[in-house]
């Protein structure tokens, strides 16, 4: 079963530990976010989900000290890029084919982030417009597959400036009716 739970808040402690605050998070509380959480034991039932959401292409991403030459601080350059507070304007949808990592996300209803570590065959469905983060675990390594409706991108948007996307605006108006 997936971990998730309230973060503890503890930023003096690399934000690739735990960071378990004692207080669990349920899964239905991240539907109310918008957040769907999959587990997927096969490549076949990750092709029908892509299918069923009309995605059409996707990549795969390593992170661990080798993707980066042995050298961890350029791994620590781009864990704390992924690791910025930011949102995006499509939906992102990420599987762990291997490794484990973090994905934070912000409740914005009561203002705390929500931490979910995923293992092989988890699969995170992240809304457009929710701000959220990442980072490998204390192991450093993680192989995920990103799936894309079009073209591969990453474009995040960082605060301050997302606070004012109406892609971030549509989504706390989501939070609003629900």
């Amino acid at each position: 079963m997936v971990a998730t739970y309230f973060f503890d808040d503890q930023d003096s402690v690399d934000f690739r530990e735990a960071h378990y605050s004692g207080q669990n998070v349920t899964l239905e509380h991240l539907g109310k976010l918008g957040v769907i959480y999959k587990y997927l034991p096969s490549q076949t039932d990750v092709d029908s989900l892509a299918k069923e959401r009309g995605y059409k292409n996707r990549d795969v991403v390593n992170l661990s000290p080798a993707s980066f030459q042995n050298n961890e601080k350029l791994l620590l350059e781009k864990l704390n890029m992924f690791y910025k507070e930011h949102i995006h304007e499509d939906e992102e949808i990420r599987y762990c084919l291997d490794g484990s990592g973090y994905f934070d996300i912000k409740d914005s209803i009561i203002n705390r982030w929500i931490r979910v570590r995923l293992d092989k065959h988890d699969l995170l469905i992240v809304p457009a417009g929710i701000f959220h983060r990442f980072t490998v675990t204390t192991d450093n390594y993680i192989k995920a597959l990103r799936l894309f409706q079009d073209e591969p991108k990453w474009q995040a948007i960082n605060k301050p400036e997302a606070d004012q996307n109406p892609v971030r605006k549509d989504y706390l108006a989501t939070l609003q009716t629900a």
